[in-house]
C-alpha cells in the first residue's frame, strides 16, 4: 500500500477517504469494506454519476488540500520569472517606447498601452500577485492582481500569443476561484481556521482536467496528415538532442518515428496514462524528458517548466506529506505540513460515517455530516460548464472564420501546438497615393515590432489601417496598401497567402466571415513533397533550390541578386510566360522546359494556364561559392604554417594569418577575405567552447544571463516607479540610470555586435 499511495491518484479521487480507511483499519473487528473495480480504478462509483445530487456532493467530496497547496507554490514561482522573462518587464520600454510610431496589434481595437511608465506599474501589480501566489499571501487578491493584469497584457498584443500563455491565464483564474492556499501558505499561518483544510475535489477534477486537454486535444491536433506523414516538424531531427537516436536510426526515421511518431503517442497518451496507478510512474519519466526537450528546442519560456509542475497534480493528494516527512525534523518548521489529519471545510460535503462504539471512542472527531448548499451546487455547474467549454473552444472556428488563414483559427486557444512550420520567400508591401496615383514600396515591417502580421489576415487589417494613417506625413494622400507575401507551409510551395491586387486599406475583415482576400492553399499540390526531396536530393552543396506555385492570372516580380550569377527557372506543372525587363523580351515555357535569367535584373514570371503553375527557381550563389573556395585555401595555408611545412615568406596581407589564435588579429587585416575568414574562425572558435563546456560553465552562463536580464527588468521598474512618484528627473539623470540598467556581463558587452545564436542552435543551457 505505501509503495503504491507514492504515485497513485485519480481524476476525481478523495485522498480523505483513503487515509480514513487506514487510520481506523487496526480497531475494525468486523471486515472492512471492499471497494469496486471501478472505485479502486476511478476513485468513485457508479452510484456517485447517477443523480444531480451525488454527483454535486463527489465534486465537493474533502480532499487533502496538500498537492494543490505545492502546484500554486509551483505555479506562482514559474509565474514571477516569467514576468521578467516572456512577459516583457526586461524590455518593457523597447515595447512600448512613448510617442514612437508602432503599430500594434491588439485582440480589440480599442485596447491600448497606457504610457509607459503606467505598463511598469501594470507588471509591478502582475508580479506582486503571482508572488503573493506563490506565497499563499491575501490569497483571493493575489490572484485577482495577476489574473486581471495577465488578461490585459495577454489581449494587448496578438503577436504574442501562444497556446502556454493561454494556458497560463486559465491556469490563474482557475486557482482564484479554488482554495489553493490551504496548504503550505502564509494566510494560513495568518488565519488557522483553514490552515490544512479540506479543499473541495472540484478543486482537483478543474486542474486535472485542464491538463488532459493540453495534451489530448494537441494530440488530436497532431493527426493532421501534414504532422502524421513528417513534415510539420522535419528539421527538429537535425538538432543535437536527437544524435543518440542518429546511432540506430536514419534520420530521415528520427524525424518521422521520434520526432512525430513519438510527440503523436505522448500527446494522445500522457493524460490517460497519468490517470492510472500502474502507468504513471512511467509516463512521469517520458513527459519529464519531453519537457526538458522542448525547452532546449523552442523559446517557449516556462512552459515546460510549468508542465512539469502538473505532473504531480495526478498523484494522491497526500503526496507532499510522505514526501517531507523523509526531510530532517529541524527543516520540518519550514517545510509543509506532515500531518494527515486535515481539518473540517466548509467548502466541502461531508458523508454521515457509520462507526462502531470501538471506533467512535479511539478514532478523532470525524467532521459532521453537512447538506448540501447553493454553492455547492454553484461549484459543480461552473466546473461542468468549465469543461464543456474547454472541449469546445478548439473547434469553435466555425464561429471565428475570419481567423482561419491556413490555421485552425485565433491561434492561442486551439493546442494545435507545433502542428505548422512556416517559411517566407518574398514579402513586398506596395502603397499608391490615392490622389496623384504614384507607386512606392515599403520595408517589410516598418513601424512595427513584429513579424507575425505576415501570417494572419486580421493583423494584416490592422497593420494596413495604421500604416495609412502613418503614410501622410510623408506627404502620401489617401494610401492603398497591397501586400504580396509568399509562404510555404510544411515543405510545401511557396504561395500567395492574400491577393496582392486587394487594397487591404478598404478590404472588408470581419471575425464572423470568412475572409475574401485570402488566397486557398494548394493542397491538391501536396504530393509533390516526395518529389522536392528527390530533386534536392540529387543536387551539390553549392546549388539551392526553391519552389514556387501561383494563381491563374497573376505573377511574381522578382529581382534576381548579383551573387547569383547562375540562376534558372524550370516548370514543372502549368504553363508561364517570363519576361525579361531589361531586354524586354518574353519567353513562353511549358512543363520539363527551363530558362536561364539574368542576374542583378527584374523579371517577371506569368502564370498562363488555366490551373496552377508550378516551377522551381535553381540557383547557385557563386560570390558565397567563391568566398567559400578561398578559405579553403586559406585554412589549407594556415595549417602549413602551424606544422611549420610552409616555407615561402607570406606576403603582407597574409601575415595575419601567423598571428590567427591572437585576440583581434582579424582587425590588423588588411585583405577583407583574410578578415573575414580570421573572424570566421573566430566565430567557430567560441561555439565549439560553448558546445564542449561542462555541466557547470553552461549553469554559470544560464545564471548570469538570467541574472542580467532580471536586473535590468527591476532597475528599469524602479526608474518607472520614481517617475510616477516624484516626477521625471534631468535629462543627464535619466540618461546614467538607464545607462546603468542596461549594464551587461563583460563578456556580453566585448560580444555585443556578434550574437551567436545561429550558431549554438537552440536553448541556453
Amino acid at each position: 500500500m505505501e509503495a503504491r499511495d507514492a504515485v497513485a491518484g485519480a481524476l476525481v479521487r478523495s485522498d480523505g477517504e483513503e487515509q480514513t480507511t487506514k487510520k481506523t483499519a487496526a480497531p475494525k473487528k468486523d471486515k472492512p469494506q471492499t471497494k469496486t473495480k471501478m472505485e479502486q480504478i476511478f476513485g468513485f462509483k457508479k452510484e456517485d454519476l447517477t443523480s444531480w445530487q451525488s454527483l454535486v456532493a463527489l465534486l465537493n467530496r474533502p480532499t487533502d488540500p496538500a498537492s494543490l497547496g505545492i502546484f500554486r507554490c509551483l505555479f506562482g514561482l514559474v509565474m514571477t520569472i516569467d514576468v521578467t522573462q516572456e512577459r516583457g518587464l526586461s524590455h518593457l520600454d523597447y515595447k512600448y517606447l512613448d510617442g514612437a510610431p508602432v503599430c500594434r496589434f491588439p485582440l480589440f481595437n480599442f485596447l491600448q498601452p497606457l504610457p509607459m511608465d503606467w505598463m511598469y506599474l501594470v507588471y509591478v501589480v502582475m508580479f506582486l500577485g503571482a508572488l503573493g501566489i506563490m506565497l499563499g499571501c491575501f490569497y483571493r487578491l493575489s490572484c485577482l492582481m495577476f489574473v486581471s493584469t495577465y488578461w490585459y497584457i495577454f489581449f494587448l498584443d496578438k503577436t504574442a500569443w501562444n497556446n502556454h500563455s493561454y494556458l497560463y491565464g486559465l491556469i490563474g483564474f482557475q486557482l482564484m476561484v479554488m482554495d489553493g492556499n490551504r496548504y503550505w501558505s502564509i494566510d494560513g499561518l495568518r488565519r488557522p481556521s483553514i490552515r490544512n483544510a479540506h479543499v473541495p475535489l472540484w478543486n482537483y477534477t478543474l486542474l486535472r482536467t485542464q491538463i488532459f486537454i493540453v495534451y489530448f486535444i494537441a494530440g488530436i491536433k497532431k493527426l493532421d496528415a501534414d504532422w502524421v506523414e513528417g513534415y510539420s516538424m522535419s528539421y527538429l531531427a537535425h538538432h543535437w538532442l536527437f544524435d543518440p537516436f542518429k546511432v540506430i536510426l536514419p534520420v530521415e526515421l528520427v524525424n518521422l518515428l521520434v520526432v512525430h511518431g513519438g510527440g503523436l503517442f505522448l500527446d494522445l497518451t500522457a493524460g490517460y496514462l497519468l490517470f492510472f496507478d500502474a502507468t504513471r510512474p512511467y509516463v512521469f519519466f517520458f513527459v519529464t524528458y519531453f519537457h526538458c526537450m522542448n525547452s532546449q528546442l523552442f523559446s517557449i519560456g516556462m512552459f515546460s517548466y510549468t508542465m512539469l509542475a502538473t505532473s504531480p497534480l495526478f498523484c494522491y493528494p497526500d503526496w507532499p506529506r510522505r514526501f517531507f516527512a523523509h526531510f530532517p525534523g529541524f527543516l520540518r518548521a519550514v517545510l509543509p505540513l506532515t500531518s494527515p489529519d486535515p481539518q473540517p471545510s466548509p467548502s466541502c460535503v461531508y458523508k454521515e460515517i457509520q462507526s462502531t462504539s470501538v471506533e467512535r471512542q479511539e478514532t478523532p472527531p470525524a467532521a459532521k455530516p453537512s447538506k448540501l448548499r447553493f454553492k455547492h451546487k454553484l461549484a459543480a455547474i461552473f466546473t461542468i460548464i468549465y469543461i464543456i467549454e474547454q472541449f469546445f473552444l478548439p473547434y469553435s472556428h466555425f464561429i471565428t472564420q475570419g481567423y482561419n488563414n491556413w490555421t485552425n483559427g485565433l491561434y492561442g486557444y486551439s493546442w494545435d501546438m507545433m502542428v505548422h512550420s512556416r517559411s517566407h520567400q518574398h514579402v513586398k508591401i506596395t502603397y499608391k497615393d490615392g490622389k496623384t496615383g504614384e507607386i512606392g514600396y515599403l520595408n517589410p515591417g516598418v513601424f512595427t515590432q513584429s513579424r507575425r502580421w505576415k501570417d494572419h489576415g486580421d493583423m494584416l487589417k490592422q497593420y494596413a489601417t495604421c500604416l495609412s494613417q502613418f503614410l501622410p506625413r510623408y506627404n502620401i494622400s489617401d494610401p492603398e496598401i497591397y501586400f504580396d507575401i509568399w509562404v510555404s507551409i510544411n515543405e510545401r510551395f511557396q504561395q500567395r497567402i492574400f491577393d496582392p491586387r486587394v487594397d487591404i486599406v478598404k478590404a472588408d475583415w470581419s471575425p464572423f466571415r470568412p475572409n475574401p482576400w485570402l488566397m486557398p492553399l494548394l493542397v491538391d499540390l501536396s504530393p509533390w513533397r516526395t518529389k522536392f526531396q528527390e530533386i534536392e536530393g540529387s543536387l551539390d552543396n553549392q546549388t539551392e533550390i526553391v519552389f514556387i506555385a501561383d494563381f491563374p492570372g497573376l505573377h511574381l516580380e522578382n529581382f534576381v541578386s548579383e551573387d547569383l550569377g547562375n540562376t534558372s527557372i524550370h516548370v514543372l506543372q502549368g504553363k508561364v510566360n517570363v519576361e525579361i525587363l531589361e531586354e524586354k523580351k518574353n519567353f513562353s515555357l511549358q512543363p520539363g522546359e527551363q530558362i536561364k535569367v539574368p542576374a542583378g535584373a527584374y523579371h517577371k514570371v506569368y502564370t498562363v494556364s488555366e490551373e496552377p503553375s508550378c516551377y522551381m527557381y535553381i540557383y547557385v550563389n557563386t560570390t558565397e561559392a567563391a568566398l567559400q573556395e578561398n578559405f579553403t585555401k586559406l585554412f589549407e595555408l594556415q595549417e602549413l604554417i602551424r606544422n611549420g611545412t610552409e616555407t615561402e615568406p607570406l606576403p603582407p596581407e597574409l601575415q595575419p594569418l601567423v598571428a590567427a589564435d591572437l585576440e583581434g588579429a582579424e582587425v590588423n587585416a588588411t585583405d577583407p577575405i583574410v578578415r573575414l575568414f580570421l573572424k570566421r574562425q573566430r566565430r567557430m572558435k567560441e561555439v565549439k567552447k560553448r558546445r564542449e563546456a561542462s555541466v557547470l560553465e553552461r549553469l554559470e552562463r544560464f545564471a548570469v544571463k538570467k541574472y542580467y536580464t532580471i536586473r535590468r527588468g527591476f532597475l528599469m521598474t524602479a526608474i518607472a516607479m520614481r517617475n510616477l512618484a516624484v516626477g521625471l528627473p534631468p535629462l543627464e539623470q535619466l540618461t546614467r540610470e538607464v545607462a546603468f540598467a542596461n549594464m551587461k556581463e563583460p563578456q556580453a558587452e566585448a560580444n555585443q555586435d556578434e550574437r551567436l545564436k545561429d550558431e549554438v542552435g537552440h536553448g541556453e543551457l
